[in-house]
């Protein structure tokens, strides 16, 4: 496995196009998509206090961003406005990288949104990012009044409307059939420059992708790495980046992955299994429907976690498990900068914090330039007796002498065994 880490990976994002390698960052991002997925009849101030003490835990452990969303429908997702969130969030934490994951763009006037986040990346002292969307839930749509079928275009006119306060060059005229800007302007300067990070969700389709391209900013893939789109989600961005006359940049571009580690694969599944059964909410409404077609549609019956494991749907199992799984997401994508963890509850709060730490301790290190000179020192110091003990036994002799003592009994063993350079002689007569 550890051959197979280090070895280049195909690329091939985009049909008909090969890179001479795949992209990999010296340092991969780690982080969370924090929706969140609450049960049904918990009490609620319980469940976001969880989840801001998930986020000062990913703090601790060096994780470098978390991601959080905002829904307004189906009870589960209860998050409705991620920047009062992250403004908690901040408070409690010292480095961990605050980001909404993602504002709905059809719900809210762009100088809201851009001034918001202004002040936002002035009180997290630069730790905040913009995550954008067309919106997800079609019920939270459908309560403010807006047509589905134009979400998307209201977040292309949106985010061209957001890029363009922020870098502040001039004031900001622009009239859509939503909303108006006139002479708009923010007030405050940009903490981070030249200005806060922006980045666009994307699914299975090649609209968030587009947007990536056409505006210079980065990707978050929410839909995982198993559909059929994702090995064609890169050339999406570079045929737009194209048109646009702009450059890509991999390293903003995130995967977000279903991930659980325990030590063992089998105690993995174990602590996700009744979790994963029930799917957060997906499953869940099905069950409320009774509708096999419903659960059907959003892949909701059937869930056999172990059977997803093997299908490369789920990164379950022990830290080596998951290192393969995200090997090979970066070789179906051609390299990528960082790896989200879906935030999902479906084990309990401390198998899911102890999978969290399994991630940093020995999956994080090996995609994040912490392990070359390690191995070395490792390496070089098991293979040379000589310098790792040589001498070893007459510094232990002399030290005593020094002092003007004699060595002791129990300690002449050891002094003997090393008192000279070389290696010393087995029973047999060969080098130890």
């Amino acid at each position: 496995m550890v051959a197979a880490a280090q070895a280049m990976m195909r690329a091939g994002a985009r049909t008909g196009r090969r890179a001479a390698m795949a992209y990999r960052p010296e340092h991969m991002k780690f982080g969370i998509f924090l929706a969140p997925f609450h049960r049904v009849g918990e009490n609620l101030t319980l469940g976001l206090q969880r989840n801001l003490r998930l986020i000062e835990h990913l703090d601790e452990l060096g994780f470098d961003e978390a991601w959080i969303g905002e829904h307004h429908s189906g009870a589960r997702e209860t998050i409705a406005d991620p920047v009062a969130f992250i403004a908690a969030a901040a408070e409690r934490t010292r480095r961990i990288r605050l980001g909404t994951g993602v504002l709905s763009l059809p719900y809210h006037h762009p100088l809201m949104v851009a001034d918001r986040m202004q002040m936002l990346d002035h009180l997290t002292h630069g730790r905040a990012m913009l995550g954008v969307g067309p919106g997800a839930l079609t019920s939270d749509a459908y309560m403010l009044g807006i047509d589905p079928t134009e979400q998307r275009r209201m977040m292309y006119e949106s985010i061209e409307a957001i890029l363009a306060l922020l870098r502040g060059d001039e004031p900001v005229t622009m009239e859509t059939d939503w909303f108006t800007l006139n002479e708009a302007r923010l007030q405050m300067s940009n903490f981070t420059k030249p200005h806060l990070e922006v980045a666009v969700t994307t699914t299975f389709t090649p609209s968030g992708a587009t947007a990536a391209g056409r505006y210079g900013i980065g990707l978050l893939s929410v839909a995982g790495a198993s559909h059929d789109g994702f090995t064609r989600t890169w050339g999406w961005v570079e045929e737009a980046a194209e048109a646009a006359g702009r450059p890509t940049d991999r390293g903003t571009w995130r995967v977000v992955l279903p991930i659980h580690i325990a030590t063992t694969r089998e105690q993995a599944i174990a602590e996700v299994e009744d979790g994963y059964s029930r799917r957060a909410y997906i499953g869940d409404l099905a069950e409320e429907h009774q509708s096999k077609a419903f659960g059907e549609a959003f892949g909701a019956t059937g869930l056999d976690v172990s059977a997803a494991v093997d299908e490369g749907g789920l990164a379950i199992g022990t830290p080596d498990d998951v290192i393969e799984q995200i090997e090979g997401v970066l070789e179906r994508s051609g390299g990528l900068g960082g790896i989200l963890c879906l935030a999902h509850e479906w084990a309990d709060t401390q198998a899911t914090f102890r999978s969290y730490e399994l991630l940093a301790r020995y999956v994080m290190p090996r995609f994040q330039g912490q392990l070359p000179r390690v191995l070395q020192s490792r390496d070089w110091f098991e293979g040379s007796f000589e310098h790792a003990f040589g001498r070893g036994g007459a510094a232990t002799r002399r030290a005593f002498a020094d002092a003007g003592q004699e060595l002791p009994e129990e300690l002449r063993p050891r002094a003997d065994r090393f008192e000279d350079s070389k290696a010393p002689a087995s029973a047999d007569g060969s080098s130890s």
